[in-house]
């Protein structure tokens, strides 16, 4: 509704209508809108108030959507389809939070603002207004009640009327013209309001439809996987209700008789159950808990959130027996190195139970040892213990082999006579040679050299070190060099059979003056001097080799330096690898090595001859010191070439008792897994005769395994 202008200046009574219309529509519209305002204000409260609660809730979703892998383990989109529905709340939570904001400015500021300004600046003038009008009125009244006679009063108040009616049109106008912006401005003002707040809410709604449609396809998953849910739960109730049938038939007395274990269950618990523990205190005091063997340990708990208490740390280092001398019935003890566990069961039965359960985790303790350490061992020659029928891991054969060995200074040519591309080799010297020189190196016998095929045999992981750590020019070095001195000519790749056999006889003569053999060497010289084919001039050579130590001390420090050259020179000059030193206990050159703690230097010397089971002044033998210092690869070696384990030293201990004072769990499984095999080895041979066990057993492989896996283990460390 729009005032006239013309009406305005005439003051006519439609424009005074127009006027009392248009406050009272301002009147009404303003409170209308405070109304509105006031609604606006307690809706977005509200709404503030349902998005946190709707935080609060998509948490908790959230929170579920974590557990529901432990809750559901069956239907793992459960979890897939949770977050994405939290996700998709949350989304819609966030347009909320835009169609309140938006609520906020759109409907309540912009209308509040409408109101308390523009109706408010309306009011103002609507009293000016007023007041001019009434003052206009007045002073129409005393312009017309002015008498006649007095000229002064009547001008007085022509001139007041004048005045008055001239402000009343200016604010007149001025008032028309704000009512009718006034007017005007109301109907944009609450359109583009209400305008601006549909639209968020179609936004809200229409994200959220959008949101809701892409979870779908996962609402409809979990709808079909609930489908499935429904019916295992279904089965699964009636399973139970039969079980709880079958049981509920059960004379519900405990029964022992079904207690069972199992050393391959799959959860590693052998055995489980209550069990009454004597405590280690002054009073000695009984208490039950709850005991299990698992992952080779015997444990127990007080409650199921009490984490683990380990009574024994490696059943492999234990025994079990039963106690029959205290006052409790069903008692058996378990014993370890450092402790002892008294334990009662509840019936003999269960005791039983309890006992068979140690002794099978203890033997499944040493399978487990054997399989974990799985290897072959294959050695035509030298290795007591072989086997070729299963597959080859660490043992290398063939090329492999001689690229390696080759691959040393020296090694290109024969050792002996320089032919090239040599493919033999003397084990005990550390050598290579040509297929001519190793036939006469066999002729000389294994207590000079022992020879094996770089190509054709199978080796051992500590064999090939052996080779690796010397060579031609290291031998050679150690061999030929007083050869030179005496102007011994070395033979060449063409020379003869005799002039070869003679040229090796006679440096060992010259070198290694313990060694030589002068009845044959007088023969080799009669018919090599009547063949005419070498002119070897005699001189005397001093059997030092001009170091300030002897050969057999040379030895003994070598060896215990790990010092494979040395010790190899030393045994080239005469040193006996049997030799005892007085000064050091009477150990032999083999305890020196186990002190050194070199597996190849325990290698070198037993392939040339030393006695693995040779003992010291306190009756330790090579076996009894590897045990006692916790050389693993050493005692396999020494087990692996046949070192007796049952001698006691003069404290009267066996290795198997150092061992297991020390609770070195891996020799204890050894020289265990090396005594049963010796005991079925006797048991089992055929007509009750030792040492015919078949190697191909069971056992006997496990056993090799085992052995040859901690040897190459002990190599790659070093």
């Amino acid at each position: 509704m729009t005032v006239d202008f013309e009406e305005c200046i005439k003051d006519s009574p439609r424009f005074r209508a127009n006027i009392d219309e248009v406050e009272t529509d301002v009147v009404e519209i303003e409170a209308k809108l405070d109304k509105l305002v006031k609604l606006c204000s307690g809706m977005i409260e509200a709404g503030r108030a349902y998005i946190s609660a709707n935080k609060l809730f998509i948490n908790g979703i959230r929170d579920l959507s974590h557990h529901s892998v432990l809750i559901f383990q069956l239907f793992v989109s459960f979890q897939e389809c949770l977050e994405k529905c939290g996700e998709s709340l949350q989304e819609i939570v966030n347009y909320h939070m835009i169609l309140f904001d938006q609520t906020q400015r759109s409907v309540k500021q912009q209308l509040h603002n409408f109101v308390k300004e523009d109706v408010r600046k309306f009011k103002e003038t609507k009293k000016q207004f007023d007041k001019v009008r009434e003052d206009m009125e007045i002073a129409q009244v005393k312009n017309a009640q002015a008498p006649r006679n007095k000229p002064h009063e009547v001008e007085e108040a022509s001139s007041t009327l004048i005045t008055t009616r001239k402000c009343f049109r200016h604010l007149a106008l001025d008032y028309v013209l704000q009512i009718n912006v006034l007017q005007a401005k109301k109907k944009f003002e609450i359109l583009d309001s209400m305008l601006s707040f549909m639209q968020a809410q179609y936004s809200l709604f229409q994200q959220g439809f959008n949101i809701l449609d892409e979870v779908d396809p996962y609402m409809k998953k979990l709808a079909a996987e609930l489908d499935q849910l429904v019916i295992d739960s279904a089965v699964e109730k009636r399973e139970m209700e039969h079980k709880h049938a079958t049981i509920q038939q059960r004379d519900f007395a405990y029964d022992d008789s079904k207690v069972e274990f199992n050393v391959d269950a799959p959860n590693g618990v052998v055995m489980e159950g209550y069990l009454f523990k004597r405590a280690s205190n002054a009073f000695k005091t009984w208490n039950r808990r709850w005991f299990s063997i698992q992952n080779s340990q015997l444990v127990y708990q007080k409650r199921l959130k009490d984490a683990l208490t380990v009574v024994v740390e490696d059943l492999r280092l234990c025994s079990v027996k039963p106690c029959e001398d205290i006052e409790r019935r069903f008692c058996f003890e378990v014993v370890s190195p450092t402790k002892s566990c008294m334990l009662q069961a509840e019936s003999e039965k269960l005791r039983q139970a309890w006992i068979q359960a140690v002794q099978a985790s203890i033997a499944s303790a040493y399978r487990e040892i054997s399989d974990n350490y799985y290897i072959e061992v294959t050695s035509p020659s030298t290795s007591s213990i072989d086997s070729a029928s299963e597959p080859r891991e660490r043992i290398v054969k063939g090329e492999s082999i001689l690229q390696r060995v080759q691959s040393l200074p020296g090694n290109e040519i024969c050792c002996d006579c320089g032919q090239a591309d040599p493919r033999w080799a003397s084990i005990n010297l550390g050598n290579l040679l040509c297929i001519e020189c190793s036939s006469i190196h066999r002729s000389l016998g294994v207590h000079c050299s022992k020879v094996r095929s770089l190509t054709l045999d199978t080796w051992e992981p500590e064999l090939m070190k052996l080779m690796c750590e010397l060579g031609n020019t290291v031998i050679n070095q150690i061999y030929e060099g007083a050869c030179e001195e005496q102007g011994l000519k070395k033979p060449g790749p063409n020379s003869s059979r005799s002039v070869y056999v003679l040229h090796w006889y006679v440096y060992l003569l010259c070198v290694c003056p313990l060694l030589h053999l002068p009845c044959f060497i007088a023969e080799r010289e009669d018919s090599d001097e009547s063949s005419g084919e070498v002119d070897i001039e005699q001189e005397a050579s001093d059997p030092e080799d001009g170091r300030e130590l002897d050969p057999k001390t040379l030895l003994h420090k070598a060896s215990r330096a790990r010092n494979l050259s040395v010790m190899a020179e030393a045994l080239a000059h005469g040193a006996d690898v049997n030799s005892v030193s007085e000064e050091d206990e009477s150990k032999s050159p083999l305890i020196q090595a186990v002190a050194g703690g070199s597996l190849i230097a325990c290698e070198f010397l037993l392939q040339n001859g030393a006695d693995v089971n040779q003992r010291d002044v306190r009756g330790r033998a090579p076996l009894h010191h590897a045990t006692c210092l916790g050389h693993t690869g050493q005692v396999c070696l020494f087990l692996k070439r046949g070192a007796s384990q049952m001698e006691v030293d003069e404290d009267g201990q066996d290795p198997l008792s150092i061992a297991v004072q020390a609770a070195n769990a891996d020799i204890v499984t050894l020289l265990r897994l090396a005594r049963m095999n010796e005991e079925m080895r006797e048991a089992d041979g055929p007509f009750g005769q030792p040492g015919q066990y078949p190697s191909s057993s069971p056992t006997e492989l496990q056993y090799r395994k085992c052995i040859q896996e901690f040897i190459c283990l002990s190599i790659d460390e070093c």
